[in-house]
């Protein structure tokens, strides 16, 4: 397995990616299948974007100080993405607004992830190289099984508290 944060960064991209699309082939009266997903994909997001916000942004706008502006923005985006969580925990998908709330929230993780793998991974990877990505990689591993799973857990209330006062 690699250390390597990008790497790591992209697999959970991946599989975030892999759960969006069984949401959409789910059909429109796969309601205990969606239920089912999107609890998946609150799991995947919290986790993900806790990795990201406590370990990765820190280290890059420390090392990388050119993407601060990019790292904001992917602060607000896994803003926006959290609050969509938090609504979607409390929903059922029988519920009117439950599909449009989670296609909100795809098109905006969609958006964020091409924005990171296409604009500042990149940047990151020149910058930094190959042991410094894996020294953060091998924190994110190591912060990964206390990471919070749901967004009403303290470690993520405390993320979404910080990126409000921010």
């Amino acid at each position: 397995m690699s250390t390597d944060a990008i790497v790591l960064l992209r697999e959970d991209h991946l599989e975030i990616k892999r759960v969006f699309h069984q949401f959409e082939d789910a059909g429109h009266n796969a309601v205990a299948t969606k239920n089912r997903l999107v609890d998946r994909m609150i799991e995947l997001l919290t986790v993900h974007t806790y990795l990201e916000n406590e370990c990765v942004y820190p280290k890059v706008r420390e090392l990388v100080p050119s993407l601060e502006p990019e790292i904001l923005e992917s602060l607000e985006e896994h803003h926006v993405a959290d609050v969509l969580c938090v609504e979607l925990a409390g929903m059922s998908a029988e519920q009117a607004h439950f599909d449009a709330k989670v296609m909100v929230l795809m098109e905006n993780v969609r958006h964020h992830i091409d924005e990171e793998e296409h604009g500042w991974f990149p940047v990151v990877r020149e910058a930094l190289g190959r042991k410094p990505l894996q020294e953060i990689g091998a924190e994110m591993l190591q912060m990964r099984p206390n990471a919070p799973t749901r967004p009403s857990q303290p470690g993520a209330l405390r993320k979404a508290v910080h990126a409000l006062l921010a």
